[in-house]
């Protein structure tokens, strides 16, 4: 099976494959091993594809349909690549009724991806957020620690320039 999503296929290198095997060595015999397993996978390879689940499943002798209802469970674990400059936009209340979902279709639109998924050169990727306890700035995205406040649409192409 092969990861796409955006144009990304999966690449993990041998030295990220030994790395989990020790993982999961590590955990093999332990009651309760696939959360911990899983948090360090994604440590290793920034997000958890199918092809790297399928490792940890037969690693551990439990069957995909488990390792993979886990991961899409929880928010901590992602199935795609997050990118070099990760964008979070707030579609929280206050940013929303202020225009944060126009902000949110403009980076859409110009970075040619949706939400979750990250551009095919691994610079950006698209996310949505529910509060960055920044509401007196609303609408609020942020570019990995970076917060942009009072946005408009307008302003999307200026920030994005900043980090081409």
């Amino acid at each position: 099976m092969s990861s796409k999503k955006a144009g990304v296929t999966f690449k993990g290198t041998p030295e990220q494959e030994a790395k989990l095997l020790e993982i999961i060595a590590a955990h093999k015999d332990q009651p309760g091993a696939l959360m911990p397993v899983l948090q360090q996978a994604q440590e290793v390879y920034g997000y958890l594809p199918i092809e790297v689940q399928s490792i940890i499943a037969e690693g551990l002798d439990i069957p995909l349909e488990e390792v993979y209802g886990v991961v899409t469970f929880y928010s901590q674990f992602t199935l795609y690549p997050k990118g070099q400059y990760k964008i979070s936009v707030c579609l929280g209340t206050a940013c929303y009724v202020k225009g944060s979902g126009d902000v949110y279709d403009r980076l859409q639109q110009k970075l040619g991806i949706k939400g979750g998924e990250c551009t095919p050169d691994g610079k950006f990727s698209l996310d949505a957020c529910r509060c960055v306890g920044a509401c007196g700035l609303a609408p609020v995205m942020t570019i990995n620690d970076e917060v942009y406040g009072k946005l408009l649409p307008d302003d999307v192409d200026e920030i994005l320039a900043k980090y081409e």
